[in-house]
């Protein structure tokens, strides 16, 4: 009897048990050798060769496809964006996309893209104001890189088939998907977007597992994905290296304070609806998060705020909304309370003799849901035009 194969569970990843055999994680200072260890971050190698695929100008902002090898699994897409005619040296930001249950896409949801997809479209609707913010970021005078991360758009494993544990449910959830929608659906309905998110949904359980198994976690190997893009960014043509910043939505928000924390070099960072003390999670908010917000051990031992404030010597924009479905609101509030505790030395400062914070903070919980609305937007250009001048 011919037995079939059983698909892999780690599609498109196959190199990934000995790209990490033998590789060291991510080493640094005390902060970054404590966080990395937490995570398990593997160590990024050299800034990798970055490849043009296309380029074109449109309202002022030239934008660039680009992309590049990590070394393990598939090939990263990014884009930047920078003001058009430009010849000097401009800070850079590296922008982070959210989670969003999205993962057919990546950065696609920060830049209008040559040829756009529904599910982009939908995505920046819904949780951008319909703004492409690379863009508009561009349009204050930074060179911007959005790229896909870890398990993300170009960076997505491959599910079809899709792994034995979950191809009974993905099978369910595509019929049902696909029973409600037809060939001419006007709803911004993306049938083969929406059916990968739907199986990437019901897959992130088993990349983490798999994480695990190889000493890392879901959220180390993202952190990994983004030191190398911080690279990039530093290396494109254009970009001053000692003014570089990291912002972030949701998901976005928490690569940006877990990115401004494992590199001291990273002069500021937003983080944008991401920000809870850890005890209100449970019992009733946990299930709101991904595997990005629940590295085993982590929240235990260092919270959201400790790690957004922690380097201390750069500066810190946290904006959270008043109606966030996704927050506890007494662990929101605690979290903008216990920001102000952190940064003013009340703990960790001269208790313990750690020197007192050099850089600045600024925190506001603003009105909303979970979205990015235009008007947090403005207050992340606003604050990093003021935090990377000069």
């Amino acid at each position: 009897m011919t037995t079939m194969a059983r698909p892999s569970a780690i599609g498109g990843y196959e190199d990934w048990p000995g790209w990490t055999a033998g590789r060291p994680l991510l080493d640094g200072d005390d902060l970054t050798s404590r966080l990395a260890g937490a995570l398990g971050v593997p160590a990024p190698g050299a800034a990798p060769a970055v490849r043009t695929v296309q380029e074109w100008e449109r309202d002022g902002v030239s934008v660039t496809e680009v992309e590049w090898s990590t070394g393990v699994g598939p090939t990263t897409r990014a884009w930047t964006a920078r003001p058009a005619g430009v010849e000097r040296q401009l800070p850079g930001v590296l922008l982070l996309h959210c989670h969003a249950g999205v993962k057919s896409i990546g950065a696609e949801r920060l830049v209008r893209v040559a040829e756009p997809t529904v599910v982009a479209e939908r995505v920046r609707r819904r949780l951008y104001e319909g703004r492409a913010l690379a863009e508009d970021l561009a349009r204050r005078g930074f060179v911007v890189l959005a790229h896909d991360t870890f398990a993300w758009g170009s960076r997505r494993f491959v599910l079809d088939p899709p792994p034995a544990s979950i191809a009974g449910p993905v099978a369910l959830a595509r019929a049902a998907l696909a029973a409600e929608t037809g060939p001419d659906d006007d709803r911004g309905v993306d049938v083969v977007g929406d059916a990968y998110d739907v199986a990437a949904s019901l897959h992130e359980h088993v990349v983490a597992k798999a994480a695990g198994l190889l000493g890392t976690s879901f959220a180390g190997m993202v952190a990994h994905d983004d030191l190398v893009a911080l690279a990039v960014l530093r290396a494109l043509p254009g970009v001053d290296p000692d003014r570089t910043a990291v912002a972030g939505f949701s998901g976005g928000g928490g690569r940006a304070g877990t990115l401004a924390a494992l590199d001291p070099r990273v002069r500021a960072s937003a983080v944008v609806a991401m920000m809870t003390t850890t005890e209100p999670l449970l019992p009733a908010y946990a299930d709101a998060h991904s595997w990005l917000l629940a590295t085993p051990g982590l929240l235990h031992r260092t919270g959201l705020p400790e790690i957004a404030v922690a380097r201390r010597a750069h500066d810190l924009l946290v904006l959270s909304f008043d109606g966030d479905e996704l927050f506890p609101p007494d662990g929101v509030r605690a979290a903008h309370a216990e920001l102000r505790d952190r940064f003013a030395g009340r703990r960790g400062g001269a208790s313990t003799g750690s020197p007192a914070a050099t850089g600045s903070l600024e925190e506001a919980i603003l009105p909303g849901g979970h979205a990015f609305s235009a008007v947090a937007q403005e207050r992340v250009g606003a604050f990093l035009e003021r935090s990377l001048a000069g």
